[in-house]
């Protein structure tokens, strides 16, 4: 089942099974329940991870937090990955919770927080290394998809798609972060652990596909060869004109026919996804110099890198009557912009977390303070909580993704304990957290199963209790 039909089952499929087992808020009960998977039932166990949960146990007096963090921070281990060996390499197959397909951008942002264990953990290493494997495979099999399955013979629900859709893939949704995830897990893995051995002649060639599409989706003499249409009666799901998009001058910029949400661009220029494809470009080219030795690959992804920050400069930010100077979500080179966010990532608030800009860039300062305002159409408050939506579930629904997103980029101590306790009382007795929750009523949530949430959450509450253990009493 594709994201949409859970956007509008899954709320109404899983409250009502959640709420009669458990009482809708946790801190009013002496004990907590168990509703970690089973030991027995986990699909992965690491030693690195039980010890970071028990740490985390110790150094915090609030019990629901530490339970919520044992709950939600293992949860794309115990859940959604499928690790083998396959010719001698480590393959791992990563789902995102309630969709039996493996997203380039979930998968890693899924495995992401546990890069900081795998030292302690050679398992768990071991399991990274099939990630970037099982990514770079995909890339391969096709760099304009954004959702796989691990069988590259199964056919898909969405073989009617008016694109070049091909077996074992589950979507063809053009995004540019797509292929910026894969590299952004694979060049802090190799950081953190001086590991060279995923990094053969499959990920290099991975790589170069990754820069040539960047490069084709410049669209500087044509449109390029990919199209996206769809049958369907959500708007968001379908390209316009002819499936190549609305038109944008080639100034430089890449386009991107979706969103990271999964939701059709309005204007092709995605501005988040721009910042991010620059950091991708600026460490593919260390990597291809430092592990490769290829130094033309290197400059290659150093002058595309430089051509689009360039560009962003120039066409990205415009001047709010409110607020100043701010970045656009959206643009398309002629003078339109598109001002709001979206709550998946990349994002403009997430830019300061993916490496982008510094949160004390003034610019960013700026349109952080119109992010979380009513000058964006997508800011939700009220009773249970406040935070940014996005098209993609529908109005009045916060998705925790943002709230979290909101306290990893902020150095102010007010700001990220409101974060915490908004998400601390958004699980409506679940002990997880969700895709969207209602602004006025956290039991009307979409996703009981999302792993990407659970485990950035858990990412967020390890910081703190790194940085700012105060925050968590």
């Amino acid at each position: 089942m594709n994201r949409k039909k859970f956007v509008r089952l899954a709320g109404a499929l899983s409250v009502g099974s959640m709420l009669t087992r458990f009482p809708l808020y946790a801190s009013s009960l002496n004990d907590f329940p168990e509703v970690r998977v089973p030991l027995d039932k986990r699909k992965f166990s690491s030693e690195a991870v039980e010890k970071a949960i028990a740490d985390f146990k110790s150094k915090t007096s609030n019990k629901e937090l530490a339970w919520l963090f044992n709950n939600c921070f293992p949860n794309t281990l115990d859940t959604t990955v499928d690790f083998e060996m396959i010719d001698g390499k480590p393959d791992t197959y990563v789902i995102t919770g309630d969709i039996d397909a493996m997203w380039l951008r979930d998968s890693t942002a899924q495995v992401w927080p546990y890069l900081w264990l795998v030292k302690e953990d050679k398992k768990l290493q071991q399991l990274i290394a099939g990630v970037i494997n099982r990514q770079a495979k995909n890339i391969i099999l096709d760099p304009y998809a954004n959702a796989f399955y691990k069988d590259q013979n199964k056919v898909s629900e969405w073989k009617d798609d008016v694109t070049d859709m091909k077996t074992g893939i589950h979507e063809r949704k053009w995004e540019i972060d797509s292929l910026c995830y894969p590299v952004r897990l694979s060049y802090h893995y190799w950081k953190n652990t001086g590991d060279n051995s995923p990094f053969d002649a499959q990920w290099k060639q991975a790589a170069m596909l990754i820069v040539k599409t960047f490069k084709e989706q410049q669209r500087k003499e044509n449109k390029g060869p990919y199209k996206f249409e769809r049958r369907t009666t959500w708007a968001t799901d379908g390209v316009p004109l002819g499936g190549y998009g609305y038109p944008a001058k080639p100034v430089g910029l890449i386009h991107s026919m979706f969103r990271p949400s999964d939701d059709a661009t309005i204007f092709p220029f995605l501005i988040p996804s721009n910042f991010f494809a620059v950091v991708s470009l600026q460490q593919m080219a260390e990597m291809a110099k430092k592990i490769y030795n290829d130094a033309d690959f290197a400059n290659e992804c150093t002058a595309l890198s430089k051509e689009v920050h360039t560009a962003l400069q120039q066409y990205a930010i415009t001047t709010h009557p409110q607020f100043g100077k701010v970045y656009a979500f959206e643009t398309n080179g002629y003078g339109s912009y598109n001002l709001m966010d979206d709550a998946n990532v990349p994002s403009l608030l997430s830019l300061p977390y993916l490496g982008a800009v510094k949160n004390t860039d003034p610019v960013y300062i700026n349109t952080r303070k119109l992010l979380l305002s009513n000058y964006n159409p997508f800011y939700f408050k009220g009773k249970a909580g406040e935070g940014i939506g996005g098209p993609h579930a529908g109005t009045d629904l916060i998705w925790p993704l943002s709230v979290i997103i909101r306290a990893l980029t902020s150095n102010n101590d007010a700001e990220i304990k409101k974060c915490i306790n908004i998400l601390q009382k958004s699980h409506a007795g679940t002990g997880f957290m969700h895709e969207t929750f209602h602004k006025d009523d956290v039991t009307k949530f979409t996703r009981s199963w999302f792993a990407w949430a659970n485990t950035i959450f858990g990412e967020l509450l390890h910081k703190t209790a790194a940085t700012r253990p105060h925050l968590l009493s």
